[in-house]
């Protein structure tokens, strides 16, 4: 592997504004050009956190979609983040990783937000992906989904009947998590690179929605080890870009090879 470079776009939102969020999008990207293998944009970076997806959604061939595919062909870079999408009369909060040549897949968010009504608005996902990008394998999730820490562990999984192993170097969430719940993102952040001996990136929004909601961001970046490597601060406009390396990776996985005990999903017990 390469070292990686991997940009963190923390933002207010435009309230329902597609048009709006894309203009503005638009001018942070350019700050990234040249400099960045991977840009990370909040969870619903069009919209906001919002319940009204018949109202806000967009199709496949949508705008926003568009519009990803495009800054990902000019920039030459990967680009995630996600949108409020409509297929087949269903609405999923769905995270687009596009590739620099244009093509991409899409991961839906497995685990919705109860409390806000997330799960009677939009369908549940049930596949994650693992994208590369020089030679890193990355898991891109999405918000509260960091609360569940069997879906994003490196360990042997069912797939089509047999047994794959997922292996990634860099856990990736796109978000839009609360102010006073903080504490926990920051914390469950660090928990995940942890006890995944992998690099953990957290992208969040700041602001005030209409609902009342307070966003400080509090992006970061988390190294193997649980430090802090990022300079985000909260409740400010940030776009930074953070270079990580494979070699602090590898000498920490091959001094310590915790990976060796995670047991296979069939191993495990619930009670």
């Amino acid at each position: 592997m390469d070292k990686i470079k991997i940009t963190m776009v923390q933002s207010n939102l435009y309230w329902e504004n597609r048009e709006a969020n894309l203009s503005m999008f638009t001018q942070k990207l350019q700050k990234s050009k040249g400099e960045t293998d991977l840009i990370v944009l909040p969870e619903m970076f069009t919209t906001g956190f919002t319940m009204q997806a018949k109202k806000c959604a967009e199709t496949m061939n949508g705008k926003a979609v568009q519009w990803m595919h495009a800054q990902a062909l000019q920039y030459k870079c990967c680009l995630a983040g996600s949108l409020i999408i409509e297929e087949y009369g269903q609405y999923y909060n769905r995270l687009f990783f596009f590739r620099p040549d244009g093509s991409f897949r899409y991961y839906d968010k497995k685990h919705l937000f109860i409390q806000s009504g997330e799960d009677k608005q939009y369908t549940a996902g049930t596949k994650k992906i693992i994208e590369t990008v020089k030679g890193w394998n990355i898991l891109p999730l999405i918000c509260f989904d960091l609360r569940y820490p069997v879906w994003s562990r490196n360990s042997w999984e069912t797939e089509e009947g047999q047994e794959v192993k997922t292996d990634y170097d860099v856990l990736l969430y796109s978000a839009s998590w609360p102010e006073e719940r903080s504490f926990a993102w920051t914390t469950l952040l660090t928990a995940r690179a942890l006890e995944n001996q992998a690099y953990v990136v957290g992208v969040n929004r700041i602001g005030v929605d209409p609902r009342g909601a307070v966003y400080s961001g509090d992006s970061m970046a988390v190294n193997p080890l649980g430090k802090k490597i990022s300079r985000t601060l909260p409740f400010e406009e940030a776009t930074e870009t953070i270079e990580l390396d494979d070699e602090e990776l590898a000498q920490l996985r091959n001094n310590f090879p915790m990976s060796n005990d995670l047991p296979s999903k069939r191993q495990l017990s619930f009670v």
